[in-house]
């Protein structure tokens, strides 16, 4: 049996790294099946993509979405159902908290709820051999059936196969890395706390062993370039007794360049300095905003301003280059809120930074909220999510005044890189940083 994931670029074609099919790959690849990706860049005619799946002739299409590739990923199922009936499975984050929306669009037959590789595996067995599902299979949701049970996630993250790098879409040696499966954090606008609450009594939260995160890159070394190392743990900065282990072993024997994305709370100055010596050149930090009030009764980033500004401060004197990670337009948020993060801004004086505007993802306490408050319009599933602009009816600022502030962050990025860069530019490259920036910076 051929399956086939696709891959759905959106705003920019980055080099996505396709976590969730790599680990399903490598997985089902051990048990005789076959596997491949199709990239979709993101501005792809639809009829084009639907003409590549069907060349692909696959017998089994996967697709693992976020809320942001949803509408997109409706439109080519829409139009691929037109043309054939190719059994399509989806997993990811929005089919898992916004499971009965999902089920109810043409062109998808199944869900995957949650941790993957297990339900898949079963879910590929039964097609082998009947041709559908004959029995109920914890994870995997089918249309017009109840919902399933779900079953526990892995136990011991070293019990599955490395990532099947062939679907990675790594280039120049730069490859990506997990060393963890959920995350302790109660941030009400991100979904990645919301598995722990969906497994229950289950341990979610699981770090891979030191040696075998480590067999891994020795594995990648000995068998593809290896020049730079990103590390996509929401915190890789959890558990600072693995971390100190971790960085000494990985300085003796690899020493290869690296980022990580960190919080300021679960860093000091003796583990940046850790960091650094073992090659950690760079750390994105979500700061999210410059208002306590938000961050902390709203948010629930319990962190305060003088840590953010100290560890920005300490990473630089570390020569480690910083980005940092803003939110625009959150529910309760006001134009002095706004101007607190830009103050904040400037005191951090990141290398780098990323804006987005507040949009509300299914699943996350945020989203709830939104709802309960009548902040979301009647068609808010028909809507694309984008990081541009607001699709709230926002309860403090109108959408004029978040697209305003949206301009004044896209300035301030545009004055950091030309004056970084600007005496090195002619006046075409300057006029082109500014009419891309705007798109560069709201697609992470």
């Amino acid at each position: 049996m051929k399956v086939l994931f696709i891959e759905i670029e959106m705003e920019r074609n980055w080099s996505v790294a396709s976590i969730g099919p790599a680990f399903l790959s490598s997985y089902v690849r051990n048990h005789g099946y076959e596997t491949s990706i199709l990239h979709i860049p993101f501005d792809e005619p639809i009829l084009d993509i639907v003409s590549a799946i069907l060349d692909e002739n696959p017998d089994i299409l996967g697709i693992s979405l976020t809320t942001r590739q949803w509408q997109r990923a409706r439109k080519i199922l829409n139009a691929l159902r037109d043309r054939r009936v190719i059994p399509t499975i989806v997993g990811g984050l929005h089919p898992t908290f916004s499971p009965e929306s999902t089920l109810r669009q043409k062109g998808i037959d199944y869900i995957c709820l949650g941790e993957g590789e297990g339900a898949f595996l079963d879910f590929l067995h039964q097609f082998r051999d009947h041709g559908r599902i004959r029995e109920p299979i914890p994870n995997i949701w089918a249309r017009g059936e109840k919902r399933p049970t779900v079953r526990p996630p892995v136990p011991k993250l070293d019990d599955l196969p490395f990532m099947d790098r062939a679907l990675l879409n790594e280039k120049y040696g730069v490859v990506n890395m997990t060393t963890q499966r959920g995350c302790p954090f109660p941030c009400t606008y991100c979904a990645a706390r919301m598995y722990n609450e969906m497994y229950g009594n289950a341990q979610y939260g699981r770090r891979r062993s030191i040696e075998n995160v480590l067999d891994e890159l020795h594995y990648i070394r000995e068998n593809f370039l290896l020049s730079y190392v990103i590390y996509l743990d929401d915190t890789f900065t959890i558990n600072h007794k693995w971390i100190r282990e971790f960085l000494r072993a990985y300085q003796e024997q690899l020493a290869i360049p690296f980022s990580i994305h960190a919080r300021a709370e679960t860093i000091n100055q003796r583990m940046l300095a850790q960091l650094a010596q073992a090659g950690c050149k760079h750390i994105t930090f979500g700061v999210e905003s410059g208002s306590e009030r938000l961050r902390y009764d709203v948010m629930h980033r319990k962190v305060t301003n003088k840590r953010l500004v100290e560890a920005f401060r300490w990473s630089r004197s570390l020569g480690i280059i910083t980005t940092a990670n803003y939110i625009i337009g959150t529910p309760t948020e006001t134009r002095d809120d706004i101007e607190q993060t830009i103050a904040l801004h400037h005191e951090l004086q990141p290398d780098d930074f990323g804006y987005f505007v507040f949009y509300p993802y299914p699943g996350t306490p945020m989203f709830k909220y939104c709802l309960d408050r009548g902040l979301l319009p009647a068609d808010f599933e028909d809507r694309e999510a984008n990081h541009r602009e607001t699709i709230l009816l926002h309860d403090q600022l109108h959408p004029d005044e978040i697209e305003e502030y949206y301009g004044r962050f896209t300035q301030l990025r545009e004055e950091a890189y030309l004056q970084k860069y600007g005496n090195r530019l002619s006046e075409a490259s300057k006029s082109e940083v500014k009419s891309r920036y705007q798109d560069i910076a709201s697609s992470g």
